[in-house]
């Protein structure tokens, strides 16, 4: 902890005895979860440099943008058009929170019975935690689930928070909403940041995002190899981190873990057995520092292969498709990408289940765990289709529904052994 960090914490309000709190505490999780595997890449150095220095050099990047007029944009969602902001020379930045820590400070406002990815992520704000939040002109939040809505109303108390309406079904009418909510973040966009995006920095834009996600995409096709050459702890983190590097920054570093994981497929080189159980995890997305349950899985001698969520595939697998440089077609080219998400909040949603069994065949899995945050009424009433489905696909499915607290660890860690157990035999 430096000097510079500690004066610029204090230039944006933080609380600095609960702020160590959360760093002192962040730092053994990291070592248990992270640094005590063996034989990693290399190029997972640069992910534990980030994490280790996690409120500094990127927000003292953030804090430079601010002084010469540049503008931070926080979100809360992967349906936010980010390409949007980098045309008009914001930053994007993602917010959401996966601690237990900021928990009990969003109970003294929020109920009890709203999910931990909520209050973990507004207790920041109300306990003046995170200088992600605190570095942030504007906030962007979405209509993907009721409880962040309704959240969102109480956030724009304390900081000003513009909300995006994502329809919930994926009808003709409703691509026209959407549509029309692209072309007024817009607006917003420009009006915050007084720069007006043209056709050639929205195409620059598009294909910063774009190269992003294809670096993520090579990343997650590499763990479809037996044996996997990457945890799927260390994906989850090189993934994790992508939601607030810097774009081009963040390609190349994937890049370069990639070139080397490219050398261990060759060699032959795994970070478990070959035949260890390969596991897909699909639901509710997993923000830094959420690692319980990849630990858990890993302890066991399992190996997660993909991640079918926010904080996985979601987050990277559809590409803004390459238009002329109109504005018109280029933004209908982004409302259509982010319109293919395939979220728990779309009704019916057929086409999540038809990911999850597509990703268990490329990903030669052995079973999928459909993980969902107690409270998150989507995913856990979706868990039963999605049993149906696999049970007609003859994949092995297991529910686990839990929060960001370490009190059911014991619980899970027996459940999953149980269920890795029937899947070897």
């Amino acid at each position: 902890m430096t000097t510079d960090n500690v004066r610029m914490w204090t230039d944006l309000n933080i609380d600095l005895k609960s702020h160590d709190m959360l760093l002192n505490a962040l730092g053994p999780i990291f070592q248990e979860v992270y640094l005590s595997q063996k034989n990693r890449p290399a190029g997972m150095g640069f992910y534990d440099f980030v994490v280790g220095d996690i409120h500094g050099i990127r927000v003292k990047e953030l804090r430079e943008h601010a002084k010469t007029g540049g503008k931070v944009v926080a979100t809360y969602c992967v349906f936010v058009p980010e390409e949007l902001v980098w045309a008009a020379g914001a930053i994007p930045v993602g917010l959401c929170a996966g601690t237990q820590f900021s928990v009990p400070m969003a109970e003294e406002v929020l109920p009890r019975n709203t999910c931990a990815l909520i209050k973990s992520s507004f207790g920041f704000k109300l306990g003046r935690v995170c200088p992600y939040v605190q570095a942030s002109h504007l906030i962007v939040g979405e209509t993907t689930c009721d409880g962040k809505k309704k959240m969102f109303e109480i956030l724009n108390q304390y900081q000003p928070v513009y909300v995006m309406e994502v329809p919930n079904k994926k009808t003709e009418r409703s691509r026209t909403l959407w549509h029309g909510e692209v072309v007024a973040f817009k607006d917003v966009i420009e009006k915050l940041t007084g720069n007006k995006i043209t056709p050639k920095k929205l195409a620059e834009a598009i294909d910063l995002v774009n190269g992003r996600r294809l670096a993520l995409q090579r990343l997650y096709n590499l763990r479809k190899v037996r044996p996997v050459p990457i945890s799927g702890k260390d994906a989850l983190l090189a993934t994790q981190v992508s939601f607030y590097d810097d774009a081009a920054r963040d390609t190349q570093m994937l890049n370069t873990l990639c070139d080397e994981l490219d050398k261990r497929v060759a060699a032959g080189q795994g970070v478990a057995p070959a035949n260890a159980p390969r596991i897909l995890i699909s639901g509710s997305p997993m923000a830094i520092p959420n690692w319980k349950l990849h630990h858990i899985i890993e302890s066991a001698g399992a190996v997660v292969v993909c991640e079918e969520s926010c904080t996985g595939t979601r987050f990277f697998s559809d590409l803004v498709k390459p238009t002329p440089h109109n504005l018109e077609q280029q933004l209908t080219a982004i409302a259509d990408r982010y319109m293919n998400i395939h979220c728990a909040c779309f009704t019916p949603n057929d086409e999540r289940p038809d990911d999850v069994v597509r990703l268990a065949k490329e990903y030669q899995v052995d079973g999928v765990i459909h993980y969902n945050l107690q409270f998150c009424h989507t995913y856990a009433n979706e868990g039963y289709k999605m049993a149906e489905r696999l049970e007609k696909e003859g994949i092995p499915m297991l529910r686990i529904e839990t929060d960001y607290s370490d009190e059911d660890a014991g619980q899970l860690r027996t459940r999953i052994e149980a269920f890795l157990e029937m899947i070897k035999h």
